[in-house]
């Protein structure tokens, strides 16, 4: 069973920094595909960012629009770790932040993801 837990998340003033992290357990993870979502209050969960395996050594992402260029994901298979940096923050990134790991595809749709963490609170003050 693949138990996800993230971390890393609090309070920021608008255009400052945050390191969101999520430990994975249960399963050597290398080889999957790893994803961060977000909820805001009153909205629907929505996808921020993916990495995946291509081959190699060599790990593919892809972003949401609405984070590109500000944000950036990457992985420590090492550690068994996926971290989101986040930089340039706007209140609007105000959400609960969710990682997820898929043992067979990847991309922006949640349905394509097994296994989810609790979620951390990232809020953006203004």
């Amino acid at each position: 069973q693949v138990q996800l837990v993230e971390s890393g998340g609090g309070l920021v003033q608008a255009g400052g920094s945050l390191r969101l992290s999520c430990a994975a357990t249960g399963r050597t993870f290398s080889s999957y595909a790893m994803g961060w979502f977000r909820q805001a209050p009153g909205k629907e969960r929505e996808f921020v960012a993916s990495t995946r395996w291509t081959g190699g050594n060599v790990y593919t992402a892809l972003y949401a629009d609405s984070v590109k260029d500000r944000f950036t994901i990457y992985r420590d298979n090492a550690k068994n770790t996926v971290y989101l940096r986040m930089n340039s923050l706007k209140p609007e990134d105000t959400a609960v932040y969710y990682c997820a790991l898929s043992t067979y595809s990847s991309g922006s749709k949640a349905t394509l993801y097994d296994y989810w963490g609790q979620g951390t609170q990232v809020t953006v003050s203004s």
